[in-house]
């Protein structure tokens, strides 16, 4: 019966999450034989390339600049306040894992469901941005749920394939948008691990750093001494300054994260040293990253997504925020977000809904910031 309940478990993580990483490091918990019903059943074929000139073509794009039909990043829920002052910042967004089949190490392309689930994550992860200008967020051969659920070489292998498709949609969209245009770079999960390889790829040390207002690298952890220094941008510690990064994993209290430290510590970063032991990028979504701590009161509105998560409502006041001494964001007490909170009290499906209006705030701040420059 307990194996029943775990694979059960398992197979009800794999429907919902927005990311494989808290799914490899739960092995213990999910067993071997759940594991094993998750992890891809084919041999691994390296993908042939994409055309150089693959994003040319509006459908490789969930959303686009000019984009008003049909595009899930222009969603807001109930209760989101009226902008006065859009900005005009291009945000490119990485959207998180969405392809849960054993079928393919990487997801195909015409594969519904994890198309649909896409588009799904963007309505609650992306549209926090869409106040600061036009998001586009590309499609991409994303590396199956499997991916992260085995130690076998394949799985590197499949978030390569997956990181070349989003270094062909980043230069397209460089290529495309004004050349004086300010830059929002934002991702979840695994979208957020493609952004710290396309910050240490494109950003660091090249002209485009100066027109980056800000990086949300948000549910994947961060070195602040091993991956940092590679990324190219400091951390933002006001919500005054531009040019940097933002960054946290949501816990509520008592919070168990023993086994993502245990799988941080056994990493090497960017610099090729160990991360063992390093800090953890952690701002505070609610002030900016200015303080550690903020109070239940200045959170401007949580997104209280729907049970199937296709509309949400905005609640202020509800939750707070405070970045422990590891570097994981603690939300307190656990509150009501839905049926997805993973053990340990793990939010990280709702890392960006838990604080969706200041995140909005946030970046469309900095990009008035950056445009008072």
């Amino acid at each position: 019966m307990a194996r029943k309940f775990l694979y059960l478990f398992a197979s009800l993580i794999v429907l919902v999450i927005a990311g494989g990483f808290v799914l490899r490091i739960y092995q213990d918990e999910l067993t071997d034989f759940a594991i094993g019903q998750l992890e891809p059943t084919v041999k691994f074929e390296k993908q042939a390339a994409l055309a150089t000139n693959v994003y040319e073509d509006p459908g490789m794009w969930f959303s686009r600049g000019g984009q008003k039909n049909d595009n899930p990043t222009l969603w807001e829920p109930v209760g989101a306040p009226k902008t006065e002052v859009p900005g005009s910042a291009a945000i490119f967004f990485i959207h998180p894992t969405s392809f849960m089949a054993r079928t393919h190490w990487n997801a195909p392309l015409d594969d519904q469901e994890s198309q649909a689930r896409a588009r799904l994550f963007l309505r609650g992860l992306a549209t926090p941005f869409a106040a600061s200008g036009e998001i586009w967020a590309p499609r991409y051969r994303q590396a199956g749920i499997g991916a992260f659920l085995t130690t076998k070489p394949e799985g590197a292998q499949a978030l390569n394939d997956a990181y070349q498709d989003i270094l062909l949609a980043f230069d397209h969209f460089v290529k495309t948008v004004q050349k004086d245009r300010p830059i929002i770079l934002a991702g979840h999960s695994q979208g957020a691990l493609h952004l710290t390889h396309l910050l240490k790829d494109r950003i660091a040390g090249k002209p485009i750093a100066k027109r980056i207002v800000a990086a949300y690298v948000v549910g994947w952890p961060v070195s602040i001494t091993s991956d940092m220094p590679e990324m190219g941008l400091p951390v933002c510690t006001s919500p005054d300054q531009t040019g940097c990064i933002m960054g946290w994993e949501s816990y509520a209290e008592p919070a168990k994260y023993g086994k993502i430290l245990e799988l941080y510590n056994a990493t090497t970063g960017f610099n090729g040293e160990s991360r063992k032991d390093t800090p953890i990028l952690c701002t505070n979504p609610l002030n900016g990253g200015a303080e550690a701590d903020a109070l239940a009161q200045a959170n401007l509105g949580t997104l209280k997504p729907s049970g199937d998560m296709s509309t949400g409502e905005l609640i202020p006041t509800t939750v707070p925020a405070r970045c422990d001494e590891k570097g994981f964001l603690l939300i307190g007490d656990p509150v009501d977000m839905g049926p997805y909170v993973l053990p340990g009290n793990n939010y990280h499906v709702y890392d960006y809904p838990l604080f969706w209006a200041n995140v909005r705030a946030d970046a469309l701040w900095r990009t008035q910031k950056f445009l008072a420059k």
